[in-house]
């Protein structure tokens, strides 16, 4: 029951029953927030612990495959057949097998007909109009299974929902025993610039070239588990995979001036390429540079000649729960080894000369820094090869990832082209670690794969380059603008992929943003790095929950943070801390009864507009740090234009208040008067508006200029989860308060965290400073040969 509980909330969408809102004393101002998840979380067994670990019974199941296939490009058709050796490890007979079929994602009848609403502005698109050219005839998209059988050769049945397979087993399959049955299938291979989804093909009109990118492309095992059975909720084009380790040997026959990137090792490069390619990949393995293997000019001299003869490309990869591929006579294909713990990784990367001049300086340097950095915060990376393909998308799968960025025709590039380029590099080279080695169910959880990712990715681009733009995650204020919306905009973490709504920010930006803030305001970096990493090592290549990670985190740092759990990933209640009253006491102690003024000073101007922010207190503090090198600083080819440009804080002016007096009944000695009348005395009160409780983070500004940060952790409001009053007794006297002065919290309201009185810009001065977007750079690096409109936008 308890487990069942668990699927419930996890899964649940807006306005149903929140874990934020299961309370042990409703009538209360206390008691709520802080009480431990307790049956919310599953009971603890021998497959997964109360710690957090795997138990000692754990299990998971495995699937090898050896497939080989071929690419037809004149009429746009894969055909393939694969053998599957299915190990079943778990305790459970099983009497069939359940495979995904995510092509049939473009079938007009076998797709997953999850629907949503729409005007008729909303849902035009090339989607619809293919389905009105057909005039409501079935289309001829997706998988087309035309043989399974059994090792021996004999038929197996199977039936097809939607896009899921099912294969009934001719006998049970017990535990400890292994199936091999094999697969026969073609498919038409789709338009992905038109009809969307992660794999097809992108045409150039301009060359009459294609690039594919194989992705999803085989049918494959569905997730066999302990907390779930089969997970075979249907491909909806969302929520992605949950898959099962195994090995892969693939063979792959295309066009013969195709050159292929894959997941894995390539086990012929000496046939496939030239004489001149391969002693350039052998060169490679040692350089401290990027080498194109495969040049620029070769790629183009290939664009123009379009060879029609075919060559095979074999591929193996162990241990990886997917396998995909690109292939197109258009790519430069780049290398150098990266190292990481003695160990070589030779990063890629593959791209076409509309990206050469972004790729060719940027990506593969990228892959290097990202595997090394992840590496660094999680489990070191644990496969030979980490490639990038500029693919006009972004999605990743083991080993191999595909990315966006291509420059203007003349070469020139955006600032902001630049480093979203960079962004999705590191974020999908980093999806390797999540979920393609700590493998969760992306299906069921978008966020761990997704939300952790973008977590990892943001401190890997705050190691590249300490200006690096932030992009909506991270630092406290990037998702303000997402927790102000109204309620019923919002759902918590825990939801299921295919029932959010706002799919970005809760996915990705949200819970990343959580756990930065868990790691810089609430744990601290070396308890938060030292519990994360646990996580990661006893996850990998394993399945892990939501409460795995929870549990975990408690387990190694001894901290309890349900409270944290509860109210950033189960609830939706935003973070708004008021500064609601101060009082300064100095102490009267030459007169009579004991008095205290009680005249309330409250701040109403906000203190920051929306859009601008004072500082980053990740960038700040890896500035400090002397034992971090940023990337950018440690290899000055990284360093063009946009790297100069800085980024400055808003200062803010204070004014007087008034200052009260405490006065004693009793005598003191002159020793104690001495001490007290030294001392300045802060009564302030505190009240929480959005109802997340947070830690209060405290700038007391003092008249002498000097400034100090206070730290009061979440706890204190534990007594009483609205209200706070709290003294201070400071040495000087203060000039100013400001709550949350780097925004680490994420509070949506500014205008009650200041006192007293703070200056706001206009809003034509605001206006002003959002009008200085990114530039276009161009060939020359150097403003002082630009001319015309160029020049005049430097």
């Amino acid at each position: 029951m308890k487990k069942q509980l668990l699927i419930l909330l996890s899964f649940c969408s807006a306005g149903t029953l929140l874990a934020q809102n299961i309370q042990n004393n409703p009538t209360s101002n206390h008691g709520n927030k802080f009480e431990g998840l307790g049956t919310i979380l599953p009971t603890p067994n021998e497959y997964r612990t109360a710690s957090g670990a795997p138990g000692p019974k754990y299990w998971q199941q495995r699937a090898d495959y050896d497939i080989t296939c071929n690419l037809d490009e004149d009429k746009l058709l894969l055909t393939g057949s694969e053998t599957i050796t299915y190990s079943n490890n778990s305790p459970d007979e099983l009497t069939y097998l359940w495979l995904q079929l995510d092509e049939n994602e473009h079938n007009s009848k076998n797709n997953a007909n999850y629907q949503d609403g729409g005007t008729m502005q909303k849902v035009v698109s090339d989607q619809l109009l293919e389905r009105l050219s057909r005039n409501g005839e079935a289309n001829d998209y997706g998988d087309n299974i035309t043989k399974i059988t059994d090792a021996l050769g004999k038929s197996l049945r199977y039936t097809i929902n939607k896009t899921m397979m099912r294969v009934e087993l001719p006998t049970v399959l017990k535990p400890g025993q292994k199936f091999i049955f094999k697969i026969d299938w073609n498919y038409r291979v789709s338009d992905r610039t038109k009809l969307g989804g992660r794999g097809g093909y992108e045409f150039f009109p301009e060359d009459g070239n294609y690039l594919f990118t194989m992705t999803q492309w085989y049918p494959r095992l569905c997730v066999y588990s302990d907390f779930q059975g089969w997970q075979n909720n249907q491909f909806t084009g969302r929520g992605e995979f949950a898959l099962t380790f195994g090995n892969f040997k693939v063979a792959m026959t295309v066009p013969a001036d195709h050159v292929i990137g894959a997941t894995g090792e390539c086990q012929n490069y000496q046939t496939v390429l030239t004489p001149a390619q391969f002693g350039r990949w052998q060169k490679a393995q040692t350089s401290k540079e990027p080498v194109e293997v495969v040049t620029l000019d070769e790629a183009k001299a290939s664009e123009v000649k379009k060879n029609k003869a075919k060559k095979t490309w074999i591929f193996k990869a162990d241990n990886v729960r997917d396998f995909a591929w690109g292939s197109s006579r258009k790519f430069v294909m780049d290398a150098m080894p990266a190292y990481v713990e003695g160990k070589k990784v030779m990063c890629m990367s593959y791209y076409g000369k509309e990206a050469y001049n972004l790729y060719r300086r940027f990506s593969t340097k990228a892959v290097a820094h990202t595997i090394k950095t992840y590496s660094h915060f999680t489990i070191p990376f644990p496969y030979p090869v980490a490639q990038s393909v500029e693919a006009s998308n972004g999605m990743e799968y083991p080993m191999i990832c595909f990315n966006y960025g291509r420059t203007e025709k003349d070469g020139s590039y955006s600032e902001a082209t630049k480093y979203g380029m960079l962004g999705v590099v590191i974020h999908e080279v980093g999806h390797n670690f999540f979920p393609m080695i700590i493998n969760s169910d992306e299906r069921q959880w978008t966020w761990m794969d997704e939300g952790l990712n973008s977590f990892v990715e943001y401190l890997t681009e705050e190691l590249w380059d300490n200006k690096f733009p932030v992009r909506g995650k991270g630092p406290g204020w990037a998702i303000v603008d997402y927790m102000k919306l109204p309620k019923d905009q919002l759902e918590p973490i825990m939801t299921n992929s295919e029932n959010i709504v706002n799919f970005g920010p809760n996915a990705y930006s949200k819970p990343a943003t959580a756990l930065n803030i868990l790691r810089e305001t609430v744990m601290g970096r070396e308890l938060f790095d030292y519990s994360f990493k646990e996580y990661a090592r006893r996850w990998a290549f394993k399945h892990p929950t939501p409460a795995d990670l929870f549990r975990t985190m408690n387990d190694a740092s001894a901290e309890n943070l349900d409270w944290y759990w509860r109210g950033w990933f189960y609830g939706i209640e935003p973070v708004d801390l008021s500064l609601d009253s101060v009082k300064h006491l100095v102490a009267d102690l030459d007169h009579g009864p004991a008095k205290v003024d009680t005249t309330v000073m409250r701040n109403i101007d906000r203190p920051f507009p929306t859009g601008r922010y004072p500082t980053d207190v990740s960038k700040d503090r890896n500035r400090a740090d002397k034992n971090i090198t940023f990337a950018a600083e440690a290899d000055t080819a990284l360093q063009d234009f946009y790297y100069k440009y800085t980024r400055g804080t808003i200062p803010y002016d204070t004014a007087k208040y008034a200052v009260h007096t405490i006065q004693f009944d009793e005598p003191l000695d002159d020793a104690t008067k001495a001490r007290i009348k030294s001392k300045q005395f802060y009564e302030l009160q505190f009240s929480n508006k959005g109802g997340l409780v947070m830690p209060i983070i405290i700038e007391w500004t003092y008249k002498d200029g000097s400034k100090e940060i206070e730290r009061i952790p979440a706890q204190v409001w534990r007594k009483n989860e609205g209200h706070l009053t709290k003294l201070f007794v400071k040495d000087k006297e203060v000039e100013s308060i400001k709550l949350d002065p780097n925004r680490e919290t994420a509070d949506i309201d500014e205008t009650n965290n200041s006192w007293p009185t703070v200056k706001t810009e206009s809003k034509f001065e605001v206006f002003k400073a959002k009008q200085l977007g990114p530039r276009a750079i161009p060939q020359s690096n150097n403003p002082m040969q630009l001319t015309g409109k160029d020049k005049k936008a430097f």
